[in-house]
């Protein structure tokens, strides 16, 4: 508080009031001056302990920089005729070195980003997702990632990345943009092709996802967030084939703890020779039990899809997906006990299109498939599955049950119909897209779904 005495004011932190005692002040030369207020110094005693733990601690982070050789600092003390040095290295900027990609020589993080990211782009689309009160649409707009997949401009990305989209737009690393035109895509798979009029672009290096193995080093390059391009993130392969579900579709992964966040999705997945092993595709954030976790990003394997991949890029659409032809459901305990079933788990056949695979194998409505070659089926997403291992053309073994016994039955799979194909693939383009697009919207998305939808 202040005290007010003579109109002079002194600040005291004492409740009462009362200041300090005065002190006789002496000033130089031994003549004592007028008195005021002065404050009991207490002797500052020299922590000699902590300048020395300082000192060596700051000898030892320098002296990697002594020893490697380098410029060093001369600092003149005062008084003392001493000197301290600081030992500042030398060392020359890392060149990184623009090697091409040959599926022989192991490259470092660095090489990969320098021989790729002018391989990789940033994609855009935007969409109208219906209409507001005053019957004006609403443009939505999301991001995603791909990679560039011949010199004449056909680009590889997600599905979901250009699902609905009425416009999409590319943007190449040195800035360059272009509108892009959907070329065709399969939604069970997450894939789509478009293609950009350029001529020269640098395309990537496919590789073999079958040698990859658990441990392996991985990167991703792509745009996370919609906004920070040209991201480079890394990580290990964190499992092989790893069977995964997504809104009802089954996947067959690659698992890998390299950040993944919205906006990657479509982006390349590299080996550490510089080849595109996987499509980045999915991420979890929470698990089932509402768990948050880290560290779980998927991509789907290129061995996968690449057949796929040149089929749509020469026709349009995949020609060769294997076809089964029939209405499936999951059989349920409720439909096996209405049935008179001896079985609970497998895929009831609803309807047998006449002509198709399933049809000229001698199937009929009321079967029940419980296994595709090796594979155990349960429900129609483990069917699906198994359908994925396959191409129109290809043969398997189908295990079926039926109430006076179970059949073995050899099909040659079909391939599916063009106009149903083309339905089904075909972005939404200039239609209602009122279901809303999978857009990145909102980056914190704590659901298991499509990037902006699976991020």
């Amino acid at each position: 508080m202040y005290n007010d005495e003579h109109n002079l004011y002194h600040y005291t932190y004492r409740k009462d009031g009362s200041e300090l005692p005065l002190r006789e002040t002496v000033h130089p030369g031994g003549q004592p001056g007028p008195q005021g207020p002065e404050w009991e110094r207490k002797p500052v005693k020299k922590n000699r302990m902590g300048l020395k733990i300082t000192a060596l601690a700051l000898s030892c982070a320098l002296l990697g920089g002594a020893a490697g050789g380098g410029a060093v600092w001369a600092i003149s003390q005062g008084g003392g005729g001493n000197e301290s040095e600081i030992n500042v290295s030398s060392r020359p900027v890392t060149q990184v070195s623009l090697r091409s990609v040959d599926g022989k020589t192991a490259m470092s993080d660095a090489e990969v980003y320098a021989a790729n990211v002018n391989s990789v782009v940033s994609i855009r689309t935007s969409a109208t997702a219906g209409y507001n009160f005053f019957n004006q649409p609403v443009e939505t707009s999301s991001a995603g990632s791909g990679f560039i997949l011949s010199k004449d401009g056909y680009i590889l990305t997600n599905y979901h990345v250009v699902k609905g989209a009425e416009t999409v737009t590319v943007t190449m690393y040195n800035g360059d943009e272009y509108s892009a035109t959907y070329i065709g895509g399969e939604e069970d798979y997450d894939i789509a092709v478009i293609k950009v009029e350029a001529q020269n672009l640098q395309p990537v290096t496919l590789g073999d996802s079958g040698t990859l193995n658990v441990g392996d080093h991985v990167l991703a390059i792509g745009n996370p967030l919609g906004e920070l391009t040209f991201s480079m993130s890394g990580g290990m392969v964190s499992c092989v084939d790893r069977a995964i579900n997504v809104d009802g579709t089954p996947f067959n992964m690659i698992q890998t703890d390299a950040s993944i966040n919205p906006g990657n999705s479509g982006g390349p997945l590299f080996n550490q020779y510089g080849e595109v092993v996987g499509i980045v595709s999915a991420k979890y954030s929470k698990a089932s039990n509402g768990t948050s976790v880290e560290g779980l990003g998927f991509a789907i394997p290129m061995n996968d899809v690449f057949s796929m991949v040149k089929d749509i890029m020469t026709n349009g659409y995949v020609s060769n997906r294997a076809y089964l032809g029939i209405t499936p459901q999951t059989l349920t305990e409720g439909t096996a006990a209405q049935f008179h079933y001896d079985i609970t788990a497998g895929v009831f056949i609803n309807y047998v299109e006449p002509d198709s695979a399933a049809g000229k194998a001698g199937l009929k409505m009321g079967d029940v498939i419980t296994k595709v070659d090796d594979t155990v089926i349960k429900t129609v997403e483990d069917l699906n599955l198994a359908k994925k291992k396959y191409s129109a053309g290809d043969t398997a073994t189908l295990e079926v049950y039926r109430p006076d016994g179970a059949i073995t039955v050899e099909i040659t799979w079909g391939a599916a119909p063009r106009e149903e194909q083309t339905a089904v693939q075909q972005p939404q383009q200039n239609q209602d897209n009122s279901n809303g697009n999978s857009g990145y919207a909102n980056p914190f998305d704590d659901l298991f779904r499509y990037f902006y939808g699976w991020n």
